[in-house]
């Protein structure tokens, strides 16, 4: 387990709130409501749990929602308890960092994409894989979050296992080669293929996403559209209008961004403060 540390080691957690925290909480309130499921109904557990959990075949058949579910499932106290800490305290560092929205995006971006890819190269046999494979657990988003840390925060220095000081970069090389081994084996082989696709995931993220994230890069393009479509159209009333006046016998004139020019009034032309 990762301890992150600067130049000297700290005595205390990281900071346990905002997207770290709302992770953590979702992730063990479904991992204790299927234990009680499992308790009150065990007939039931078996079916819900292969509907969440992620399958290729079944994707391919339709079972979409599985390329998000299946990061919620965890089967064993110890794979949920390692995951959740690795995803407190390396989120918590890029969160305080770069705020909530870009960490959210960044997780779901390598746990969603993870997904689809790993499902996608499943279908090539490649390495024996195979579409019938099922996997859950939230690696493929940890996988994501530390890879942003590697590459924002890489000389950041970690107690990992509490004993070994290591730095970030170095930390995540070892994950990674470790989940090249698994696959290359063939024991988990497609457990560790959708932690390498979620790592992929969130190098593309980090690489090529706007620096306030994707939903903040998709809302300024909406408004700058937004903004073009009314100047222009602006600019078509404008000139609508020029031909109407003409055709009463009287000139006008707007100039090339729809503005009406007073012919007894100089104007800046570089006064924008009409525009969107």
């Amino acid at each position: 387990m990762p301890m992150a540390r600067s130049n000297t080691i700290p005595m205390s957690f990281p900071p346990f709130a905002g997207v770290v925290r709302r992770l953590v909480l979702a992730n063990a309130a479904v991992y204790f409501g299927v234990a009680v499921l499992s308790w009150l109904a065990p007939g039931l557990t078996g079916p819900l749990v292969d509907t969440l959990r992620l399958q290729p075949a079944a994707v391919a058949q339709g079972e979409i929602w599985q390329l998000g579910t299946y990061c919620f499932i965890h089967l064993g106290l110890w794979e949920i308890l390692f995951a959740m800490l690795t995803l407190w305290f390396c989120g918590s560092l890029l969160e305080g960092a770069y705020g909530g929205r870009w960490l959210k995006e960044l997780y779901f971006t390598s746990a969603i994409g993870g997904a689809a890819v790993a499902s996608a190269i499943s279908f090539t046999h490649v390495l024996r894989l195979s579409p019938q494979s099922v996997a859950n657990g939230a690696w493929a988003g940890i996988f994501g979050v530390m890879v942003g840390l590697a590459m924002r925060m890489g000389e950041q220095e970690f107690l990992l296992f509490f004993v070994v000081s290591i730095r970030a970069k170095y930390m995540v090389a070892i994950y990674i080669l470790i989940a090249v081994a698994i696959l290359l084996m063939n024991h988990g082989a497609f457990s560790a293929l959708l932690q390498l696709s979620g790592a992929l995931c969130g190098w593309l993220y980090v690489r090529y996403a706007p620096r306030r994230g994707l939903g903040y890069g998709v809302g300024e393009q909406y408004y700058a559209m937004r903004n073009a479509y009314y100047r222009a159209k602006r600019r078509h009333a404008a000139k609508k209008f020029e031909v109407y006046m003409g055709k009463q016998g009287r000139t006008v004139h707007f100039d090339k961004e729809g503005r009406y020019v007073d012919p007894d009034e100089k104007k800046d032309p570089n006064d924008k403060r009409w525009m969107n």
